[in-house]
C-alpha cells in the first residue's frame, strides 16, 4: 500500500518583530490585556518588498533541502493562503516560478486557517491514487496587509510567515494515516474580509468603510473553534481506535492560547504533549501548523514512529484534522 510520508519541513518569517508594547503605542490596549486574552506577546510583520510568495518560496526551499530534493522533481505545488500576492495568477504559480519547478502543476487553496490541512489532504489523495509522487504543500500569509491597525480587537492577533512540507509516496507504514475536513458556510460572516472581491470591489466608499480589512466576531469564533476542532480531532482518533494517551504530540492551529487550552482540556491532552508557539508568532492562519511542525521537527520534539495529531479551524467556516505517523 502506498502511504504519503512527510520527508521535509521548512518555514520562513519576516525579520521585523512587532511586540505588544509596540501595539500599545498604536491603539488603546496593553501587553497585559493582549497576553491574558490571547497568549500572544509578539508577531512577525512583512516589510516593503516582501510578499506572501516571498516567504512561501523561502519555506519551500527549506523543506526541499530537508527532503533532499530539487524543485524539478516536484509533481505538484499547493499553496494555502487568503492573502495571495494577486487575485490571479495563483501564488503557487509564483512559487513555481521562483523555484524553477518546471515539472510541477501549481494551484492555490482558500480555506483560511484550515488551508494547510486541506492542502495536505489533497496531496495525500493524489499520492495514494498514484497521480503524483512528490508534492510541496505550503501555508503562507501576509495578514498584516489586511489587518485594521486601528481595531484593537483584531490588530494584536495576526502575524506573517510561511511553513511548508514535502510529501512523497512511500511503501513504509509511516506517513499520513488519515485526513478529515469539514465546512459550514452558513457562518461565513463570523470571520471574513468584506472588501476587495466582486461583492464589494475597491472603491473610495469601500475604503472609507474599512471593508478591505478583516472582520471578526471574536466570541462566536471562539465557541465554534473549540467545538469544531475538538470534534474533528476526536473523529480522527476514533477512526484509528486511538485515545489522547496514544498521541505523542498535538499541534493545533496557533490562533489563541485560550482556544488551544480549551481544546486540549476537552481532548484530555496534557500540556507537555502540546506544541505551542502562538506567543512568538500570533495567528499566521494557514501558515501556523506548518511553521509549528517545522519547529517541532528541527528541535527534536518529534521522533521516528511518533503519532502526531494536527487540527485547525478557520473562516468559512472550515475545520480539519490529520493524524501522522512520523
Amino acid at each position: 500500500m502506498i502511504h504519503t510520508r512527510i520527508t521535509g519541513t521548512g518555514s520562513a518569517l519576516p525579520d521585523k518583530i512587532l511586540t505588544n508594547f509596540d501595539i500599545e503605542k498604536m491603539v488603546d490596549t496593553s501587553d497585559e490585556w493582549i497576553v491574558t486574552r490571547t497568549g500572544i506577546r509578539q508577531r512577525h510583520i512583512a516589510q516593503e518588498g516582501e510578499y506572501t510568495s516571498t516567504f512561501a518560496s523561502m519555506a519551500a526551499r527549506n523543506a526541499l533541502d530537508k527532503a533532499g530534493l530539487t524543485p524539478d522533481q516536484l509533481d505538484m505545488i499547493l499553496v494555502a493562503t487568503v492573502t495571495p500576492d494577486f487575485p490571479f495568477p495563483s501564488t503557487a504559480c509564483l512559487v513555481q516560478s521562483n523555484l524553477k519547478a518546471a515539472n510541477a502543476v501549481a494551484l492555490d487553496i482558500s480555506a483560511a486557517c484550515s488551508g494547510f490541512l486541506y492542502g495536505l489532504s489533497i496531496a495525500d489523495k493524489y499520492i495514494r491514487t498514484g497521480s503524483a509522487r512528490k508534492i510541496l504543500v505550503v501555508g503562507a500569509e501576509v495578514l498584516s496587509r489586511i489587518v485594521d491597525w486601528s481595531d484593537r480587537n483584531t490588530c494584536c492577533l495576526f502575524g506573517d510567515g510561511a511553513g511548508a512540507v514535502v510529501v512523497e509516496a512511500s511503501e513504509s507504514e509511516h506517513g499520513i494515516l488519515s485526513s478529515h475536513m469539514k465546512s459550514d458556510g452558513s457562518f461565513w460572516e463570523l470571520l471574513y474580509q468584506p472588501g476587495c472581491g466582486s461583492r464589494n470591489p475597491v472603491s473610495p466608499k469601500a475604503i472609507s468603510e474599512r471593508l478591505p480589512f478583516i472582520s471578526m466576531q471574536g466570541n462566536e469564533v471562539f465557541k465554534h473553534a473549540v467545538r469544531a476542532m475538538g470534534e474533528i480531532a476526536c473523529e480522527a482518533l476514533a477512526v484509528h481506535d486511538l485515545t489522547a494517551d496514544d498521541i505523542d504530540l498535538f499541534i493545533p492551529h496557533q490562533a489563541n492560547r485560550r482556544i488551544i487550552d480549551a481544546i486540549a482540556k476537552r481532548l484530555g491532552v496534557p500540556e507537555k504533549k502540546i506544541f505551542n508557539n502562538v506567543e512568538r508568532y500570533g495567528n499566521t492562519s494557514s501558515a501556523s501548523i506548518p511553521i509549528a511542525l517545522d519547529e517541532a521537527n528541527r528541535t527534536g520534539r518529534v521522533n521516528t514512529g511518533d503519532l502526531i495529531l494536527l487540527a485547525a479551524f478557520g473562516g468559512g467556516l472550515t475545520w480539519a484534522s490529520t493524524i501522522v505517523r512520523w
